[in-house]
């Protein structure tokens, strides 16, 4: 039985392999298209299409030279089919389409880590792509130009598959290895040191220390230079950051001097100044893990992107000229066309790309003379117009709203037991909120502060600093005793659920104070803002990108949390809203602890979060906490802690996955934290030390 007619069987046979040429190219045109927004964009729809994208792409190409290879049985005896000829050029096209975007090469970085079986894919795929031209050799015209295309796709292919060995842990960690210091040749030293003893001369051993290398003020933005000389400077001050803190992203060491230099540099910067420079070095951080930027901006990959682009246009110009196009049916012959236009309005498209780049930037900023000067200008503005590097905001949850089921789902035909509805539902529950200024001073101010505490590199000190999640803060305070067991005697996911609960009942139930019209309520209303999108973010961490924090069972402890809210707001029909709910949730007494009542069956946190927002606004009036500032002042450096303790304790390779989804501020943080040296990724070491010998 014939599922479907012999006709539509006879036009998908007609048409398959002309439809697989022009998906595999539509394919790599959405690639170099977005390829590279998801630097900056946190949409889910853009990471779906992108996805798809990406992994259909190779598919469709393989797919079709596997079809291409087939369609050689349809020629007969020792003639070639025309049809054949002119379809057979195509494979070096769909070479070229295997060899990606340079805006994309990795996905994920589970890909740089698969670059064998990519070299496997190559050798393959070019000999399938061989014998599939050499089996419709005619002496043709068109045989001739395949050739310089088979070049270009080679050469596609081949820079993917080294731009993903490079990319991968293994080589990435061994391209940074310092060649091997045996150091002073000890032996020697002792030979010269017996025989002048031996000799008679009172022979005496003195070491001494090189002097470290200070940071160089020369290259230190100036305020009266201009915006792109500025901005040259800030991006050569990144770029030689990231060429030392790159050793993070392979769990090497940095020296004291490395710290040393960062530190002198962000101690006198401002929060925006610090974070640029932050954001600059993860922009390079992407590029060399997900893009072809590390082949592409070098003196090789220069040579590469001219012979690609000249052997495309000379290819095209010729087919233009060429006469033997009557031979070949006039839809191969416009399919041609198609792929020839495309490869280079993709080439073009990839030098703009490419000319309008931070390394491009910096390579003009390194090379000054007028004309450079004037190119500089022009492409540090269509920097500062295109090229965003991060989303610049941050995620949103929050429990009280989840609970209320303020936003029902859409789709009806769902069950709501169903996987793909409890999915949907925690992103409908996701709000963004952009990165204010004041939330940067705020972050900023609180790690500087940190960091200076921490005096002449001692090891146990910073280890204590890193350790710290809220307790230091408690401890400034003088409020351990009465709060320290949300902190010191909780996990870390317990903590957050804690604090972002009571955070959430101590705002609502001070409302009022913000509409006052006196200069207090604005320096409140700013605290408390702070407070509550660090502790919404922390949720939102918590709900959605566990693997960002240390191990611990945050999942079960939010699902019995909310499953406690939910029962809480069910019985109370009057609760129509967060405001009400919070004020609500503050009227429970609380006076026997929900252990003693409950068992520890249920991790639920609700009502112990209830005692925490009682215990901050009792210590409110018992410290003389006026007008609530220093309330606020006090949570919001609570959370700032602890946003700086998740950022130290996650994993490098998890801050990277994250530079793929629009970035996040955990990652800005943990970077500038090692600028600060508030990180156990360095050496304890005083320098070098020399011998020498004083003979007398």
């Amino acid at each position: 039985m014939q599922i479907f007619p012999e006709s539509v069987r006879e036009a998908w046979n007609e048409w398959e392999l002309r439809a697989m040429v022009l998906i595999s190219l539509a394919l790599q045109t959405i690639l170099i298209l977005i390829g590279n927004w998801r630097k900056h964009s946190t949409s889910n729809i853009l990471r779906i299409v992108l996805w798809l994208a990406y992994l259909s792409a190779d598919s469709v190409a393989t797919v079709s030279l596997g079809i291409l290879s087939s369609n050689q049985e349809d020629s007969e005896g020792d003639s070639v089919n025309p049809n054949f000829v002119i379809t057979a050029f195509w494979a070096p096209f769909l070479l070229l389409h295997l060899g990606g975007p340079d805006t994309i090469t990795a996905y994920s970085l589970e890909d740089n880590e698969l670059w064998p079986r990519h070299l496997l894919g190559v050798v393959v795929q070019v000999i399938v792509a061989l014998y599939v031209f050499i089996r419709a050799w005619s002496s043709k015209m068109l045989n001739f130009l395949a050739i310089p295309v088979f070049v270009v796709g080679i050469i596609k292919f081949g820079e993917r598959t080294w731009v993903l060995r490079s990319a991968s842990s293994e080589h990435f960690r061994e391209s940074m290895l310092p060649p091997p210091d045996a150091g002073p040749n000890y032996a020697r030293y002792m030979e010269e040191y017996s025989s002048k003893k031996a000799e008679g001369f009172r022979v005496e051993p003195k070491t001494f220390i090189e002097a470290p290398i200070g940071f160089d003020h020369s290259d230190a933005v100036q305020a009266n230079e201009s915006s792109s000389a500025q901005n040259a400077a800030v991006l050569n001050k990144a770029y030689s950051f990231f060429e030392t803190f790159k050793r993070l992203c392979a769990d090497l060491i940095l020296t004291f001097h490395d710290i040393e230099n960062s530190q002198s540099f962000f101690q006198h910067r401002s929060s925006e100044e610090a974070l640029e420079v932050i954001e600059f070095e993860l922009g390079f951080m992407y590029d060399v893990f997900y893009t072809k930027s590390l082949l592409v901006y070098s003196g090789l990959g220069g040579i590469l992107r001219c012979i690609t682009l000249s052997f495309t246009v000379c290819v095209f110009l010729a087919f233009v000229l060429i006469t033997e196009k009557q031979e070949y049916m006039k839809v191969d012959v416009i399919i041609t066309y198609i792929l020839l236009v495309g490869a280079i309005v993709l080439e073009f498209y990839a030098v703009v790309i490419l000319l309008s780049s931070d390394w491009t930037l910096l390579w003009l900023s390194k090379h000054k003379n007028t004309a450079v000067d004037l190119l500089l200008r022009l492409v540090s503005s269509i920097a500062l117009i295109k090229n965003k590097r991060w989303s610049n905001t941050l995620a949103q949850y929050d429990l009280i709203t989840f609970c209320l089921k303020e936003r029902p789902a859409k789709c009806i035909f769902i069950n709501e037991d169903w996987f793909i509805n409890r999915l949907l539902e925690k992103y409908r529950y996701r709000d963004l909120k952009d990165v204010s200024k004041e939330l940067k001073n705020l972050i900023f101010g609180q790690l500087l502060e940190k960091s200076r505490t921490a005096s002449n590199f001692e090891a146990s000190k910073r280890k204590e600093l890193c350790a710290r999640r809220g307790d230091m803060v408690l401890e400034k305070a003088k409020c351990l005793d009465e709060l320290g067991w949300t902190i010191n005697g909780a996990e870390f996911d317990q903590s957050i659920l804690l604090w972002h609960i009571a955070t959430n009942l101590c705002y609502y139930s001070d409302l009022e104070f913000y509409h006052s019209p006196n200069s207090e309520a604005s320096i409140l209303k700013k605290n408390s803002e702070a407070s509550k999108v660090l502790s919404n973010y922390m949720l939102y961490l918590l709900v959605m990108c566990p693997f960002m924090l240390p191990n611990g069972i945050g999942q079960i402890r939010f699902r019995d949390t909310c499953a406690e809210a939910e029962e809480f707001i069910t019985e109370r029909k009057s609760i129509k809203n967060r405001e009400t709910a919070c004020k609500m949730l503050l009227k429970v007494s609380t006076d026997i602890l929900p252990s003693k009542v409950k068992g520890d069956r249920s991790k639920s946190v609700l009502f112990d979060a209830c005692r925490l927002a009682k215990a901050l606004q009792f210590l409110e009036s018992k410290k003389h906490w006026e007008n609530n500032e220093k309330k606020w002042e006090f949570i919001s450096h609570v959370w700032v802690e602890m946003l700086a303790f998740a950022a130290n304790q996650c994993r490098w390779s998890d801050h990277a996955q994250q530079l793929r989804r629009g970035g996040e501020l955990l990652t800005h943080i943990w970077l500038l934290m090692a600028h600060l040296g508030l990180t156990e990724q360095f050496q304890i070491s005083e320098g070098h030390v020399r011998a020498k010998l004083i003979v007398e």
